[in-house]
């Protein structure tokens, strides 16, 4: 089971990570599971899991294109990603990353740390009450590109991009 944690709309990438700790990535990347929401939400780093969904209101990611903000939640093990609309920045860079995006407002459908399942090749999450939710099927290519775990992995399986030539 994975945990949700309920965040509001326009999250940016400095309400991830804020600029001043992007010293530590460039020191020890690793350090930056330490740093996601740190001063949003507080708990959040030293509480969330792998496998966890974070579930937001509109416009998650806006801001600047620091792409050290997707990583710091690859590197905690975020599971997913569920928000209405995403900056297009950090949905790519979330994207290359393999951290799996799905555009649905769940807030008020979901609570803060309800326990959920998701099933990810099925697109559906699975509350702990038995509810099954489905989420927008996303396109092949993302699928593909999740299961690889981000593009360069892809690249590196494949040799090439999604969407080119076989």
């Amino acid at each position: 089971m994975a945990r949700v944690w309920i965040f509001g709309q326009d999250i940016n990438t400095d309400q991830i990570v804020p600029g001043r700790y992007a010293p530590y990535m460039l020191k020890n990347e690793a350090d930056l599971r330490n740093y996601p929401f740190v001063e949003h939400r507080p708990d959040f780093a030293p509480g969330v899991q792998p496998g966890d969904l974070i579930v937001a209101g509109n416009n998650f990611g806006c801001g600047s294109s620091r792409e050290y903000a997707p990583l710091a939640l690859r590197l905690v093990g975020v599971g997913a990603i569920v928000a209405p609309l995403f900056a297009r920045i950090f949905f790519r860079n979330a994207l290359n990353l393999g951290i799996p995006c799905f555009t649905a407002d769940l807030t008020s459908t979901l609570r803060d740390g309800q326990e959920v399942e998701l099933r990810l090749e099925e697109g559906v999450i699975v509350t702990d009450e038995g509810q099954h939710i489905q989420l927008p099927p996303p396109p092949a290519f993302l699928r593909d590109v999740w299961a690889a775990g981000g593009i360069v992995p892809f690249y590196r399986q494949y040799g090439r991009f999604p969407g080119e030539a076989r």
